[in-house]
């Protein structure tokens, strides 16, 4: 039975998008692009709606939980490709579940009068585990209250928009501020990871009213939305604080853009709500893996232990890898190597998605300029940040690199010694 409906549609989107992303990104962005921060969400932000087409025409003919997987499944069949990407895309939410941690300890250290490492740490490990706990014991429990928490960090984010807006000087946003061309383009790439999330609408796609009109609607709504939004708070950002001291505060940016209009009081309820939006995101994000290393398990693609399920109907294994390689990722890799390694997996994942509609470009009825568009884009953004930051972040690229390598390699040997094939055939799903 179909229970969700246009507006909870729409409200998955931005909920999967307005996690911890622009909480956590904003300060990256403004050291690049400098003035032109805005339009680098603009930039990133027409990649994203670009492949939004293709997610809304797959999700209409392929209706199915399994989202991504299926349409790749679908597009190239079942061989080292898709088995390789069903494992980078597993291996790429443990990147964002990693961003979301590290924006909450970097927001949660607000609330301290002295900062250590150990701190840090600290509450970035709490950030993952207790979600993990919840997920555990009662996976339903921030579940049932998303659609509160969306509309609570959007209410707050539209406060210091409507706020801010009186205490922008435009002079700061004039193109004499802007970093280069190229740099703004990196910056949007680089902060990409803040789009990611409007793909799971299509993981919902079964349970929503009226898939073929609602589907759509629902894609290109949510991105516009928060394309606008995060446009808006970029020009309020900007405008209304000095560069410097955003770079003295550069991993919680967004909490010092309220000060301007709102005073400490509007610090205080940023930063409140960065810690609620990424704890919350974790949780979901934690849920999701755990459900995809199901999914892809039960096709035989991933090891049989990740079917494995708690009482609760929770894939027990799935959160407990999931929460052990996301500790170990947020508590290594630093906020920037972190969001260029998401923003490069999604990146690497949508332009596959996107290639996937134009081959299946006549059963989706797509139009087929625009797919290829879409592939085009998503190919020379993941291009230009890769490299950029090889000649500035070479540790990022290189761990980036090895999460692909780790995928093939996974592939190759679990398809070789396990399925006992690779090649365009259906896998042979182990007997338990």
């Amino acid at each position: 039975m179909r229970t969700i409906g246009l507006l909870g549609a729409i409200s998955i989107g931005i909920g999967g998008m307005v996690g911890g992303g622009i909480f956590a990104v904003l300060g990256e962005a403004v050291s690049l692009a400098h003035g032109a921060t805005a339009v680098a969400f603009g930039i990133a932000g027409l990649v994203a709606i670009l492949t939004a087409y293709s997610y809304a025409k797959l999700s209409v003919t392929y209706q199915s939980e399994g989202g991504t997987v299926t349409f790749i499944d679908k597009a190239f069949g079942d061989n080292i490709l898709s088995g390789s990407v069903n494992l980078m895309l597993w291996l790429s939410y443990l990147v964002t579940i990693s961003l979301y941690a590290t924006a909450f300890a970097s927001y949660g250290e607000t609330f301290f009068a002295h900062k250590n490492i150990w701190l840090h740490h600290g509450l970035i490990t709490i950030s993952i585990i207790l979600p993990a706990i919840i997920n555990l014991v009662s996976a339903s429990f921030v579940g049932k209250s998303e659609t509160v928490i969306v509309v609570i960090k959007v209410s707050l984010l539209i406060l210091v928009i409507v706020a801010g807006a009186s205490y922008v000087d435009s002079a700061r946003l004039s193109p004499a501020h802007w970093g280069n061309s190229f740099s703004i383009v990196v910056a949007g790439m680089i902060i990409f990871v803040a789009y990611e999330g409007f793909e799971l609408i299509a993981n919902s796609a079964e349970d929503i009213k009226e898939p073929n009109k609602n589907l759509p609607r629902a894609f290109y709504a949510s991105v516009i939305i928060v394309i606008a939004l995060y446009v808006l708070i970029s020009i309020i950002t900007v405008g209304s604080v000095s560069e410097d001291a955003l770079m003295k505060a550069k991993d919680y940016a967004l909490a010092i853009a309220a000060e301007p209009a709102l005073g400490h009081i509007g610090f205080v309820l940023v930063a409140s709500a960065a810690l609620l939006s990424t704890f919350s995101a974790i949780n979901a994000t934690i849920y999701g893996n755990a459900r995809l290393g199901y999914i892809v398990a039960k096709d035989g693609k991933l090891p049989r232990s990740l079917m494995d399920e708690a009482k609760s109907g929770v894939p027990f294994k799935g959160v407990v890898y999931t929460t052990v390689l996301s500790l170990i990722l947020a508590n290594s890799i630093d906020l920037t190597e972190i969001a260029i390694i998401g923003s490069a997996g999604f990146l690497l994942i949508f332009f596959i998605v996107n290639v996937s509609a134009f081959r299946l470009q006549k059963e989706i009825q797509a139009n087929r300029y625009i797919v290829f568009t879409s592939s085009i884009f998503a190919f020379l953004a993941l291009v230009t940040l890769l490299y950029h930051t090889y000649s500035s972040n070479p540790h990022a690229v290189i761990i980036f690199i090895s999460f692909i390598v780790v995928s093939l390699f996974f592939e190759l040997a679990y398809g070789r010694y396990i399925r006992g094939q690779l090649f365009n055939r259906k896998y042979k799903v182990p007997k338990k």
